[in-house]
């Protein structure tokens, strides 16, 4: 039986090397920027889109929680957008739902202004070193002091913002083991970030601590904190349902148990996708293929947890 890693293990593969042509980022690149959006999902709450994730902006007269800060290149437009519609009310918190630049392209010029930004400590090591995404064949270099996570956390937790309760947690290792998410009971939304994706297969990302079965776990327990009317923001697309997490989560189990039989015959990724092993969700997920490559290599790291393949 080979040895489950260990988070050194993970953090050796990870550092060091040096960049190499980039391949598109995590969510879907966009060749052109797009327009920023603002929708209103409550009275407190607003959902921008384009500005490379989902951002979720919650406002109160003495401050401002946003969910997420969009990509660098992005990141002056968005701001600036976020201070003319608020009238210079401050951000007071940034919650970063991972890692990926996405995600955390505000964390720098919020951090120099005094913005606490909260995440998983995990996230915060993956910002704060050079970090290896061997699928992408891209390097990430680290971030700058004032964009580094102010306040980390391993366990859920509560916060208030005017007379708006914001609920918080990680969700494990899925997407990453830095995932998150940050709900808003009072407006029924919750911000699943990429551990919920739409119109593509998730992406487990090994590198960073995410594999299927984390993946598994990390929707069931974004769909046991929702009812049928919770409002589900994922980390780029349009809003979403608790029956689309429902969906997720049926899809992913049946993967997770099929993808293991077939480890235990000895399939590699390529054999899988010949054998179909996705065929009956390829028309609502797409095309397999990155899919089955990161998610054969996670489970391979989590050998003790599928059981009878070494």
């Amino acid at each position: 039986m080979i040895p489950a890693p260990s988070r050194r293990d993970f953090l050796q593969l990870m550092l060091g090397g040096a960049a190499v042509a980039s391949l598109p980022p995590l969510a879907s690149a966009q060749t052109h920027p797009t327009a920023l959006t603002v929708t209103r999902l409550s009275e407190n709450l607003q959902l921008i889109t384009g500005a490379g994730g989902n951002v979720l902006l919650a406002t109160a007269p003495d401050g401002m929680v946003m969910v997420n800060g969009g990509a660098q290149e992005r990141s002056t437009e968005l701001l600036k957008l976020i201070a003319d519609q608020s009238g210079g009310t401050r951000v007071s918190t940034l919650f970063n739902t991972d890692w990926h630049p996405e995600h955390t392209g505000s964390n720098e010029a919020l951090g120099k202004g005094g913005t606490q930004i909260l995440a998983h400590e995990n996230t915060k090591q993956y910002l704060a070193n050079d970090l290896v995404v061997e699928w992408q064949k891209k390097t990430y270099k680290a971030k700058p002091k004032p964009a580094l996570p102010t306040k980390t956390f391993h366990a859920a937790g509560t916060m208030t913002l005017g007379s708006e309760r914001i609920e918080y947690g990680p969700l494990g290792q899925a997407h990453t083991d830095g995932d998150i998410y940050v709900f808003f009971p009072g407006a029924n939304v919750l911000v699943a970030g990429d551990v919920l994706s739409v119109g593509a297969y998730p992406i487990a990302d090994y590198t960073t601590g995410g594999w299927l079965g984390g993946m598994v776990s990390a929707t069931k327990a974004l769909i046991d904190l929702s009812n049928a009317g919770t409002r589900v923001v994922p980390g780029t697309g349009p809003v979403q349902t608790r029956a689309d997490l429902q969906a997720q989560h049926d899809m992913l189990n049946t993967l997770r148990e099929r993808l293991g039989k077939m480890m235990r015959q000895g399939m590699g990724a390529a054999d899988m996708r010949a054998a179909g092993a996705t065929k009956e969700f390829d028309e609502k997920w797409g095309s397999p293929d990155l899919f089955l490559s990161t998610t054969y290599r996670g489970m391979w790291l989590h050998v003790r947890e599928l059981g009878g393949i070494v």
